[in-house]
């Protein structure tokens, strides 16, 4: 199975969509599938306010997982990261207009209550698939090296 089918399958299965994304990268860097998802958990719906698409986040954490810099005054590593999440966002920009989750849902999901309108669980289940797939794939096709 593909990095993108599982993570739609987990998408699939109630995981949101930070920890879908996020969850299929964590084993090779390192981290156990469980504590990724954990991690993951409060990220999703754009954290939660519609804000930065979750499958975006989940991306950006598995480039930290990967390549995050945790050597104190380790600048280099540092603005590595930084120019990898950044080439993230501007290919996933780049691919679907946006990066902020209400956008590309669509619906306005900035209350925790909008969540669960209609319109929303109905966004939830037609474009999310599609952004957690693709930022898999985004991912996948860049070059990230571990230091």
């Amino acid at each position: 199975m593909t990095k993108a089918k599982k993570a739609v399958d987990l998408f699939d299965r109630k995981y949101n969509c930070a920890q879908s994304v996020f969850a299929v990268f964590s084993e090779e860097a390192g981290l156990d599938m469980a504590t990724a998802l954990k991690i993951g958990n409060g990220f999703g719906g754009g954290v939660r306010c519609g804000e930065v698409c979750g499958a975006v986040t989940g991306a950006i954490m598995a480039i930290g997982l990967k390549c995050g810099f945790h050597a104190e005054n380790d600048i280099e590593q540092k603005n590595y990261c930084n120019i990898k999440s950044t080439e993230f966002i501007e290919k996933f920009r780049e691919a679907h207009g946006s990066e902020i989750c209400r956008v590309l849902l669509g619906v306005d999901i900035r209350h925790p209550s909008d969540h669960n309108a209609p319109e929303a669980r109905a966004a939830h289940k037609s474009v999310c698939p599609v952004l957690v797939a693709s930022a898999v794939k985004i991912l996948e096709g860049m070059e990230i090296v571990s230091k």
